[in-house]
């Protein structure tokens, strides 16, 4: 197997003067057959000359700056090759810690030291592959050259041309039918044959048995449909071997801890019982040991450990609630059953702590600790556990060693066998009766046509052509609708796709522009990319507004309403009613493309600033207007008051 490491040397993708540079180290069979300095460009030519199985990278960040990009080099990538993260997939973890596992130390500051080590940890399994593309490919074959205007011998060379791109397809469509790939074509006709042919192949990339083309008359280029978003696989699908710990009862509590003692899984739960907390934990990895807080393990939980093969781990004497509580401090756990199985978890990392230190230094670089760890867990010494995995390799040591006796796997394997086997039977079944009512059909319907007349054949034929005419009439109405509909939601999320850019600057702040301040305005701008709350608008003018339009803003708790006039006193009352800061564009530096715009940072704050002032003096004005209108309301019942006494 081939390998390709790299790691930065200098430079950033990010940065448009200084492109990055890379150390590369190339493995071939666990060996180091070459090592240099690449830049880009050079990486690229090199993959396209060797093909290597692997291209390992330690952060997807080191290759591209955005998820456009990354799908741009792996496309660029050759089809045999796949891009790995060695450091994991969605959850990734230091490189130091993923070399640890395999015993291996490395220079963090030399990078050809992290090119080396990338490449190995690759070798061996680490990492998960970066998947970009669907399982399906697109191969499209058009004309290299323009047909122009053309002389005398146009109709010649646009022949020739035409021609060529037609023969070019007819070899592609070849290649596929021999590969037995299903295919959906779909071609331009033009003048001497065909200006484009387009194949959509139900396959990835690297099973399409063409290569990309470039010649005087025709290209052929060669493209995977990429996904919403980057996937990641696990290189190796072998799970992780686990120390569980678990408390049973009405509530069952579950606590899963690798062989490094890092917290990998903590849950309690009413509803579960054993089936689902095996099926739990073989979602989570291999339970290599299962640990009880009591010294006699439970019934439950040795029927749990039986059906893993797992070694059993019980302290000497039940553990006291101080004890667990020493143990788990540092962790949060939701009650006193996700405690205990913690507990019994740690305590049985922490009583095989001091072996698997001991195996760590004994073991040779370039092998799994875990592996390795297990073994010597199982009773078998370091040097034979060693001797296997470099004869025949961990995983089929693995392999051997659960064949030995079932494991939940197996057993569900045998499951589904015999539920495929039922389904099978059952198919069977229906395609005889498929065959019967085939057959019974054809003789009603030979017995239908020698009674049919002609005169009812020509009835039944124009009721038919009637209906299906109607039928037909609102599939075309209906496909308009939705093709208008399509078309509105295209442009739509175009602009939201815009507006969510604009969102990126932090130096200026994105708007959406109200064509008018009225409902009818609002309304539209809300189907269009909607009004949220925390929404800056704008308005270039004011004129029709009504206390409606005023109601559906203040409702909405946009940030703001920026308008390009002057408003009147009475919008700018009834905005302040609301608490809405409403203030014109003057000074504000907008910027304006249709239905939004930017605005720049440091003047809408002062904006801002200066309204809120404004709205504190306004809110103040209020009160006192309201303390007096409570005074003279008191100061007139107290004058009737005293005429009516007097």
């Amino acid at each position: 197997m081939k390998v390709f490491g790299i790691d930065i040397v200098k430079g950033s993708v990010r940065s448009r003067t200084k492109r990055p540079v890379y150390a590369l180290v190339q493995l071939e069979g666990g060996e180091i057959v070459a090592e240099g300095q690449v830049s880009r460009f050079r990486l690229l030519r090199l993959l396209a000359a060797h093909e290597p199985d692997i291209l390992a990278v330690d952060s997807l960040q080191e290759i591209a700056a955005d998820q456009k990009e990354l799908f741009a080099f792996i496309q660029a990538l050759p089809p045999s090759t796949h891009l790995v993260q060695v450091t994991g997939g969605e959850r990734t973890e230091s490189l130091g810690k993923v070399a640890a596992r395999y015993n291996i130390s490395f220079n963090k500051f030399d990078p050809f030291a992290e090119a080396r080590t990338i490449a190995r940890v690759a070798f061996l399994g680490s990492g998960a592959e970066v998947i970009a593309f669907e399982n399906s490919s697109d191969i499209v074959v058009s004309r290299h050259r323009s047909i122009g205007k053309g002389g005398w011998s146009q109709n010649r060379y646009v022949r020739k041309i035409h021609g060529a791109v037609q023969q070019r397809a007819r070899e592609i469509e070849a290649h596929l039918q021999n590969a037995g790939l299903k295919y959906d074509k779909k071609e331009s006709p033009a003048f001497g044959g065909l200006s484009r042919a387009h194949f959509h192949v139900h396959a990835s990339r690297d099973m399409v048995p063409v290569a990309a083309f470039r010649g005087s008359d025709v290209q052929v280029r060669i493209s995977g449909r990429k996904l919403d978003r980057i996937r990641f696989k696990p290189l190796r699908g072998r799970p992780r071997y686990l120390i569980v710990g678990i408390d049973p009862g009405t509530t069952i509590g579950i606590a899963a801890v690798d062989l490094d003692g890092t917290l990998l899984h903590l849950i309690s739960s009413r509803q579960m019982t054993m089936s689902d907390v095996i099926e739990e934990l073989f979602r989570i990895g291999k339970p290599l040991i299962i640990a009880s807080d009591v010294h006699q393990m439970p019934y439950s939980v040795e029927k749990i450990r039986r059906a893993f093969n797992a070694i059993p781990y019980t302290p000497r004497q039940d553990r006291s609630v101080e004890e667990k509580w020493e143990i788990t401090s540092g962790y949060a756990c939701s009650n006193d059953h996700e405690r205990d199985a913690l507990s019994a978890a740690l305590d049985a990392y922490r009583s095989y702590k001091n072996k698997f230190q001991n195996i760590a230094k004994r073991a040779p670089p370039g092998v799994d600790l875990d592996e390795l760890r297990a073994g010597v867990v199982r009773g078998r010494s370091i040097e034979q556990v060693v001797a296997e995995m470099t004869a025949e390799g961990p995983l089929e040591a693995e392999e051997e060693e659960e064949r030995e006796e079932p494991t939940p796997r197996d057993e569900r394997l045998m499951q589904l066998e015999g539920m495929v086997k039922r389904l099978r039977a059952y198919v069977d079944e229906l395609q005889g009766e498929l065959k019967d009512r085939d057959v019974e059909i054809a003789r009603l319907g030979a017995l239908v046509e020698s009674e049919r007349s002609a005169k009812s054949l020509k009835v039944k034929k124009d009721t038919e052509i009637t209906k299906l005419e109607g039928a037909v009439k609102n599939l075309k109405q209906r496909l308009r609708k939705e093709e208008k509909s399509r078309k509105k939601f295209t442009r739509q999320i175009g602009r939201l796709k815009r507006f969510a850019d604009l969102q990126m600057n932090g130096d200026h702040i994105p708007l959406k522009v109200l064509e008018a301040l009225t409902r009818d305005a609002v309304r539209a701008l809300e189907d269009d990319l909607g009004i949220g709350e925390g929404d800056l608008l704008y308005a270039p003018r004011t004129d029709g507004w009504g206390m409606s339009v005023v109601h559906l803003l203040c409702n909405a708790r946009i940030r703001a309403l920026i308008v390009g006039d002057t408003p009147e006193d009475r919008l700018i009352a009834a905005f302040r009613e609301c608490g809405v800061p409403l203030f014109p564009s003057e000074g504000l530096d907008l910027t304006l493309r249709g239905r939004t715009g930017t605005v720049a940072g440091a003047a809408l704050d002062a904006a801002l600033g200066a309204w809120g002032k404004a709205q504190e003096e306004y809110a103040r004005h209020k009160k006192t207007e309201m303390l007096e209108s409570i005074f003279k309301e008191y100061r007139s019942e107290r004058k009737r008051e005293v005429r009516r006494h007097g």
